[in-house]
């Protein structure tokens, strides 16, 4: 009887023990198991010196979800869908604004004023000294434009005089039929700086078309002075204008 007791009484404290050892596993504060380790994929978290960047595809022109813009312009009227801005669209320029590369353009159904449609005199004045004014009358029945400047050549000249780019007018030249056009020449430098001097006969004025250097139709050959025009190195040309005193100053 009294081993059956003791039996009983180690039993108890064995199930007390084990009950006690599991609580202590589950606390945390029990001896945990040293066996192999398993292996753990750590976990991508954001670097905190690392400030966080958009998570959004880089394709251009598609919207970023944290509120930054595609680089391409979109159609006007047109609303972005799905976060994607809607096509590259491209602005073109109307007839007569130019393009940026010196191109002022003259409207599409507007004539070109050059030899066929013109009057041109060609004739030296006292004021300013060593110049010459140049004259373009419309004898057409519609409006011509006069595109950029005159191109000179006296006689047998093999090069081209420059135009002054400061006397560029802002829109292109328009005489209506009777109106007139002019451009200034400065034949000679006054101080006597310039070189290759010599007394021209005939004069060629070649008009410009829509782009610069182009031919804009027929020359004119307006008559000189009898006794002939001197010039020199310094031979230049304005832009052509609608005023005469622009043309000279």
């Amino acid at each position: 009887m009294r081993t059956f007791r003791h039996a009983r009484l180690l039993a108890a404290t064995g199930a007390a023990v084990t009950v006690l050892a599991l609580t202590a596993c589950e606390n945390g504060s029990g001896t945990r198991d040293e066996g192999a380790s398993r292996t753990t994929s750590p976990s991508a978290a954001p670097d905190a010196s690392t400030p966080a960047q958009d998570q959004s595809s880089d394709q251009p022109g598609r919207s970023a979800g944290s509120g930054q813009q595609s680089d391409q312009p979109s159609q006007p009227g047109k609303p972005a869908e799905n976060g994607t801005s809607a096509g590259s669209g491209s602005a073109s320029g109307a007839n007569g604004d130019g393009d940026g590369d010196g191109e002022a353009n003259a409207p599409g159904d507007l004539t070109i004023c050059n030899g066929s449609n013109t009057k041109t005199t060609a004739k030296p004045v006292p004021r300013p000294l060593n110049h010459m004014l140049l004259t373009v009358t419309n004898t057409g029945s519609k409006p011509c434009a006069l595109m950029y400047y005159p191109v000179l050549r006296f006689d047998e000249m093999q090069w081209v005089p420059q135009a002054f780019d400061d006397t560029k007018p802002q829109a292109v030249p328009t005489l209506e039929p009777g109106a007139s056009g002019y451009a200034g020449v400065r034949l000679s430098a006054g101080d006597g700086s310039g070189t290759g001097g010599d007394t021209a006969r005939a004069l060629t004025i070649a008009f410009q078309g829509r782009t610069p250097n182009s031919s804009g139709g027929p020359s004119a050959t307006p008559p000189l002075p009898a006794k002939g025009v001197y010039y020199d190195s310094a031979l230049s040309v304005t832009y052509w204008q609608t005023d005469m005193e622009t043309a000279l100053n």
